[in-house]
């Protein structure tokens, strides 16, 4: 026993100057990244699932019933106006046609005969060889007569018209689609298609989402500060993102609010449109449209790595003048590029620690180092 003392005495300064210099690096305080709350102006976005149509969809009827003789189009095909695209059997119209030419032709007849009787009879009642009566008689016929050319002018016009029907021409230029009748098949009477086809318009294209009732305030507010009349906003331009996740590269903007709120959903339709010019989206499309509802001009923001969520509750660790780390609660009101936009618990210029986030503690102290945040590289 006696000869352990001469080490212990030996080892003393070797274990004192150890714990020293570990107490030196407990005490101080640890360096950590921080970044103080910035206020700027921010746009807010939300985002809405659209439907796709043409900016002009043109059903094509059947206006007369009868047979499909022939189709004279390639479905899905580029189409333009006034091209031949059905031809129905046209025989009963022609025909008809023919029998209203000859009851005018009759009528016509009808007509010179009157007239040639009434002229006879004029000159007789001047010399009371003739009553008054049978004069009326002719002029009555005469304009019975007139009128009955009238009307079968009108039938043969009539008739023509609907020999015009049988064939079906493009009333805009577009792209057709699938015919829902073909060769042969009895169009023009239901149950029978009456609706062949139709053609749209897509060098732009109409995209309707839906609006609830407190994106559709703000959102208009929004429009009443910035001067804007209603349907010209051009300064807040939409986004279009397709099924694939890829932004749209064009640009577009609202043309139609409905005049009402729907209320069994509590939304308003909300119409926009889009160019397209390369024909790549198409109608019945389903698409996400971004647009910007609100622009705040005093927003807080931090960058998102500096948020703890737990539990529902976001939290962040906030660095006083005096080095003491403060937990505090926050309310997230968006998200902003690679940022949140702070609702309440934080003021501007408080300077907020970006690591070490697990491993601080509430009323611990800590050396921030004040460092500006950048998103690409933080």
């Amino acid at each position: 026993m006696k000869n352990d003392f001469p080490l212990l005495y030996l080892f003393a300064p070797l274990l004192l100057a150890f714990c020293s210099e570990k107490e030196v690096q407990q005490a101080a305080p640890p360096n950590l990244k921080a970044v103080e709350v910035v206020e700027r102006e921010v746009p807010l976005f939300k985002e809405f699932v659209g439907q796709v149509y043409g900016k002009a969809d043109i059903p094509i009827r059947a206006r007369v019933d009868g047979f499909v003789e022939k189709l004279h189009f390639q479905e899905g095909s580029r189409i333009a106006k006034g091209q031949l695209l059905y031809s129905i059997d046209d025989d009963p119209f022609r025909l008809n046609v023919s029998r209203e030419e000859s009851m005018l032709s009759e009528a016509n007849v009808n007509l010179v005969n009157a007239e040639n009787e009434l002229a006879r009879i004029e000159p007789l009642v001047s010399i009371n060889a003739i009553s008054k009566r049978d004069l009326d008689a002719a002029t009555a016929r005469r304009d019975a007569s007139a009128d009955a050319v009238k009307a079968a002018e009108a039938n043969l016009n009539l008739a023509k018209v609907n020999l015009g029907y049988a064939q079906i021409r493009a009333p805009i230029s577009g792209i057709i689609g699938k015919t829902k009748a073909k060769e042969g098949e009895y169009v023009g009477k239901s149950p029978n298609p009456v609706i062949l086809n139709t053609i749209s318009q897509i060098d732009s294209v109409v995209v309707e989402f839906f609006l609830n009732e407190k994106d559709y305030i703000t959102f208009y507010k929004q429009l009443l500060e910035n001067g804007d009349s209603g349907l010209n906003r051009t300064s807040h331009p939409l986004e279009l993102y397709l099924a694939d996740g890829e932004k749209f590269p064009y640009t577009g903007k609202i043309t139609f609010l409905d005049r009402n709120v729907d209320p069994g959903t509590g939304t308003i339709l909300v119409q926009s449109i889009f160019p397209n010019p390369e024909g790549l989206i198409r109608p019945g499309l389903y698409a996400k449209v971004k647009s910007i509802v609100q622009v705040l001009d005093q927003a807080l923001l931090v960058p998102q790595r500096c948020v703890v969520e737990l539990q529902g509750f976001y939290n962040v660790f906030v660095v006083g003048d005096d080095g003491l780390v403060t937990q505090k609660r926050v309310e997230i009101l968006d998200d902003f590029e690679d940022l949140f936009v702070i609702q309440s618990g934080l003021s501007k210029g408080e300077k907020v620690l970006m690591e070490g986030l697990m491993a601080v503690q509430s009323g611990q102290k800590v050396t921030a180092e004040l460092v500006s945040f950048n998103p690409e590289n933080p």
